[in-house]
């Protein structure tokens, strides 16, 4: 994994803006409609060349495909694993509970999205039985990049953790939540893998490590909380057994979603349980106005000194352009806490669309905020370096 020994480097969580005809299709293809595959494929394609192609524009140095190809981040499972089927009954985000009003906004400014309130639940064995989607999207990632003139510094992809569709995606079938997020490891490892050994960084999107405090654990004592977010860790650890920790990152975040993250847990709290993952860096949110003060975490709860930090300095829920000022300054104060400007990296929050038709963010202006990110790298290299 790169650091930013010569500038800092700039990256991304993962997600960006699908072809409204694309967003379309995944929504039809989600709700059980049935849609061309042939022309399905050619969107795909020509949605993840134009934003392989705006990442590089922007200046972004080490980049993916958007995640062109799935529906969400995590329920394009269903298509690869065994043992999903009916309707899971997600509990509620509960700040948005608090306020009715804000959440009958969303719920019409969000009527038109892949739903993961009520995605597939485990009703069997899960197990990984349909290597082709993931073969594909590797290699036509690949494929296209080659085509672009120049090219990412380094280039990753990601994967859910076994936590985050543990908690979205619900059990009927085994035992435990334990066993659960056990045999979802070990089904996922084949994704871990599969992303490793084709010279790609490995990107764990967990964001179950912090926004589940305030979803499924709303109503219970925060040890237990952190009891989960230790069990979620050991599985991931499971699922990427024998892999280069210095090949993996990992994304953790309170939800992209516009509300008034009054209940987010600190960061302080969680910090100390992310360390035992064997993964060589984190990707946390901090640019959000509820998280942007929690780089002061990082002194009483020192990094690691083998993980490196890409820290958000783009607000992925504002269509608020960052001031390359503002994303230095951001930079500076992360480098500060950590001790080590060689360590950071300029990231987003999060990513821009999450969910098929679910993005904060004008199309447009992802990409003049990507830009500025770049220009604020620019100038906190100038500064650090």
């Amino acid at each position: 994994m790169l650091r930013s020994d010569q500038k800092i480097l700039t990256t991304h969580a993962g997600s960006l803006p699908r072809t409204p005809k694309l967003k379309g299709m995944f929504i039809r293809r989600s709700r059980g409609e049935t849609v061309d595959q042939a022309e399905f494929e050619r969107e795909i394609e020509q949605s993840t060349r134009y934003v392989v192609g705006r990442q590089l524009d922007a200046g972004i140095d080490i980049g993916n495909n958007g995640e062109q190809p799935r529906e969400s981040f995590f329920s394009y499972v269903r298509e690869r694993m065994s043992g999903f089927g009916g309707r899971s009954d997600r509990p509620m985000i509960r700040d948005l509970i608090l306020f009715p009003s804000l959440l009958e906004k969303l719920r019409l400014l969000r009527s038109e999205t892949v739903d993961l309130m009520h995605a597939p639940k485990a009703i069997g064995a899960v197990r990984y039985q349909n290597r082709t989607p993931l073969e594909n999207e590797s290699a036509d990632f690949q494929r296209i990049l080659k085509e672009q003139k120049g090219g990412f510094a380094e280039s990753f992809m990601t994967a859910p953790s076994p936590g985050i569709i543990a908690s979205a995606m619900l059990n009927e079938h085994y035992d435990s939540y334990e066993s659960y997020a056990f045999a979802l490891a070990d089904a996922l490892a084949n994704e871990y893998r599969h992303i490793v050994e084709n010279g790609m960084v490995l990107q764990i999107d967990a964001p179950e490590l912090a926004m589940e405090r305030h979803t499924t654990y709303a109503d219970r004592p925060l040890a237990d909380f952190i009891d989960y977010v230790d069990t979620n860790i050991a599985a991931i650890n499971r699922g990427i057994a024998g892999l280069p920790s210095d090949g993996i990152r990992l994304h953790v975040c309170w939800g992209n979603y516009e509300g008034p993250h009054t209940l987010d847990v600190p960061l302080e709290d969680i910090l100390p349980h992310l360390y035992p993952a064997k993964v060589g860096a984190l990707v946390i949110e901090a640019a959000n106005p509820r998280h942007q003060h929690e780089y002061r975490s990082f002194r009483k709860h020192p990094l690691p000194d083998h993980m490196l930090l890409a820290t958000g300095v783009i607000d992925t829920k504002t269509n608020y352009v960052e001031h390359p000022e503002v994303i230095a300054d951001r930079l500076e104060r992360a480098a500060q806490a950590i001790g080590d400007p060689h360590r950071i990296l300029a990231c987003t929050d999060c990513g821009f669309e999450t969910t098929s038709g679910l993005g904060e963010v004008a199309e447009e202006l992802v990409w003049e905020k990507l830009k500025a990110m770049r220009a604020g790298a620019d100038l906190a290299s100038h500064r650090l370096l």
